[in-house]
């Protein structure tokens, strides 16, 4: 999983920034919440119509996401109530991401982007929601083809795509994450029931 490869290769240059964060006073959970901000106004720069600067912040962002699991692991501080907290966030993040493209569509009075954003959000909460589920039943669930990195990865590249093919590459960029998210929901499915009759 393409997930799992980035962390181990970002390892150390995340453990410096959380050691930076550690000095600055801050929490995991403070990290968490200043996380989401920091993707609410990056949100509200893509619906202003700068998409491609959007997607430069969400470059950043990304970056700036995984700080705090690192630094609650610097610190000995991971809990139950800190993961709970950063995979709520992360689903609103998700969610005022798309509305952000939602109001591109409206814009652009492309249908289009509004469906298929639309699409692309579902699979993303089933994704979360389909390994929050199967671990409730006492399984570990973290295989997917297309998990919040890969869709980080396609979104920003739908974005940058605008300077150069306009609103036809988030058609692009949203129908990859409407079908190959969804996939993946159905995936975990399909693994829970292999695991639960195995």
């Amino acid at each position: 999983m393409l997930t799992e490869w980035a962390r181990a290769r970002a390892r150390a240059f995340l453990n410096a920034v959380a050691v930076f964060f550690n000095r600055l006073g801050l929490t995991p959970n403070l990290l968490t919440v200043i996380g989401f901000l920091l993707v609410c106004a990056i949100a509200l720069v893509i619906a202003l119509g700068y998409e491609a600067l959007g997607a430069l912040l969400l470059i950043f962002g990304a970056g700036f996401d995984a700080t705090d699991g690192a630094l609650a692991r610097l610190t000995q501080r991971v809990t139950k109530f800190g993961a709970f907290l950063d995979s709520t966030l992360d689903r609103y993040a998700d969610g005022v991401l798309m509305l952000a493209l939602v109001w591109r569509g409206i814009e652009y009075n492309n249908r289009w982007i509004i469906v298929l954003a639309s699409v692309a959000l579902l699979g993303a909460l089933l994704v979360s929601y389909t390994r929050a589920r199967a671990e409730a039943v006492g399984l570990q669930l973290k295989e997917g083809w297309f998990t919040r990195l890969e869709r980080m990865i396609i979104l920003i590249l739908g974005l940058f795509g605008t300077l150069f093919f306009g609103p036809n590459a988030l058609v692009v960029a949203l129908a990859l994450l409407a079908v190959l998210s969804n996939l993946t929901a159905v995936q975990r499915i399909s693994l829970t029931k292999q695991k639960l009759d195995a």
